[in-house]
């Protein structure tokens, strides 16, 4: 048996081409747009509060991680978003990031509720960086009285 990984943070695999690379699209297919998913619709009512309230806590988050990682933001402002071990993970990736690279720019989320009780969110987002797409996601959960990010993955 191996020792298990205590990795908060994971690295994705770049498998986007080259700025300026071409896709080999024959002649005789053009491109379409990637077809539109059906998601079932929202209760008439809207979202909870308890929803709204985790959502904005996301945006917020993951807005304050890309810029920690762009180092436009001091690496403590991520403390109380965050347990420690995530926050110091983050400020390592920070350290090892190129410095004057485009600045990354979030550019949706996705929220959805772990259970009915709505104390657990997982979230799924893309941000830009000059003109490449980037995928991150993270859960969050209701901790007390306050929303904290608990797993965090950077594509």
């Amino acid at each position: 048996m191996t020792a298990a990984r205590s990795t908060a943070v994971t690295r994705v695999v770049d498998y986007e081409p080259e700025v300026g690379a071409e896709p080999d699209v024959p002649p005789s297919r053009p491109r379409r747009p990637a077809a539109l998913r059906i998601v079932a619709p929202r209760p008439a009512d809207g979202p909870s509060a308890r929803f709204r309230e985790a959502a904005a806590f996301a945006d917020a988050a993951l807005r304050t991680v890309l810029e920690v990682i762009d180092r436009r933001r001091p690496p403590t402002q991520l403390r109380p978003l965050m347990p420690t071990g995530l926050a110091d993970t983050v400020t390592a990736r920070a350290r090892v990031a190129p410095a004057g690279r485009a600045a990354a720019v979030l550019r949706a989320t996705r929220v959805q509720a772990c259970g009915r009780c709505e104390d657990a969110f997982e979230v799924a987002a893309t941000f830009s960086r000059h003109t490449r797409w980037h995928a991150m996601a993270c859960r969050v959960e209701l901790l007390g009285t306050r929303w904290q990010v608990v797993a965090l993955h950077i594509g």
